[in-house]
């Protein structure tokens, strides 16, 4: 038996426990039912059930949830597309997601499925620094996909976000000061 102010008041019986929480107008509840003599304890239930729930929020909270993201291909994709579905893949595993690249064949392109493969193995080794293969790429009707999980600790920067911020550092950027000071010319 133990306190509300959480001293220990020895084995009771359940009459003269109950009997003490209510003249303190408290609950008995019990905390380890499976203990040999069971372990109870004198307290307001209602506040030991808020704060239970309370703690239950905030584990919630600072649970990480993975959301599966998908990005599709087709196998005839060409370079351009390609580098904008990894980038978008990127940006994806950076936020947290894991990602479903999808490969679709339709019609006779089933039969180059070896096609499907060497690009879900390119995206791999392209995504590699952010990301690991979490299921290795499966043939599933006329689909191929492979899932890809962010890395906790990424082992280099992005391949191809990097490459998108290096071009926009090379680009002339202009002036707006000298947009507004000029003077308005008239004839």
């Amino acid at each position: 038996m133990i306190d509300e102010d959480g001293s220990q008041l020895g084995v009771m019986l359940t009459e003269d426990a109950l009997a003490r929480a209510r003249s303190g107008g408290l609950d008995l509840i019990e905390v380890s039912p499976t203990a040999q003599p069971p372990v109870c304890k004198i307290g307001d239930y209602g506040r030991l059930k808020y704060e239970q729930s309370k703690k239950d929020k905030d584990a919630r909270k600072k649970q990480k949830n993975f959301e599966l993201k998908e990005v599709k291909l087709r196998p005839k994709i060409e370079t351009h597309d390609y580098e904008t579905k990894a980038r978008m893949a990127e940006r994806l595993l950076l936020d947290g997601s894991k990602i479903k690249v999808t490969i679709m064949f339709r019609g006779r392109e089933i039969t180059y499925t070896a096609f499907g493969r060497r690009l879900l193995d390119r995206m791999a080794v392209d995504m590699a620094p952010i990301a690991t293969v979490e299921r290795d790429p499966k043939l599933e009707g006329k689909n191929m996909f492979m899932i890809l999980a962010p890395r906790a600790t990424p082992t280099g920067p992005p391949k191809f976000l990097s490459m998108h911020e290096k071009e926009r550092e090379h680009e002339p950027e202009a002036d707006a000061t000298d947009a507004t000071t000029k003077e308005p010319t008239s004839a």
